[in-house]
């Protein structure tokens, strides 16, 4: 498992099971500084079929971090992957419609908010 902490975030990846999971608040300045996160999500669309991103402990995102999701999603599309599951809170305001718009990039995407 390799994790990577900045203020007020952890994320996570377990590579036997294919989940990488966002915690925290996430309000860096620019795409620049989510290089980080973005190579995470890109070596977990390489992990195997069933990669999982798993946000439900994200409470906040700023729209860079939401430019990066959708850029994670366009790259599982490219890819071809069959599978790709996001699993967010019901709870979390900005998570239902930011992270139901990402199914609109790739249709194939199961969404799961709990």
């Amino acid at each position: 498992m390799n994790q990577i902490e900045g203020e007020g975030y952890k994320a996570s990846i377990d590579e036997a099971q294919q989940i990488l999971r966002i915690e925290g608040t996430l309000r860096l300045n620019g795409l620049g500084e989510y290089v980080p996160i973005s190579a995470m999500l890109s070596r977990l669309l390489l992990l195997g079929a069933t990669p999982v991103l798993d946000l439900t402990s994200l409470g906040f995102l700023n729209s860079s971090g939401i430019a990066v999701l959708s850029k994670f999603v366009i790259e599982a599309r490219t890819l071809n992957l069959q599978t790709l599951r996001i699993l967010g809170a019901e709870s979390v305001p900005w998570q239902g419609k930011s992270l139901r718009n990402l199914q609109r990039l790739m249709p194939a995407l199961t969404l799961e908010l709990i």
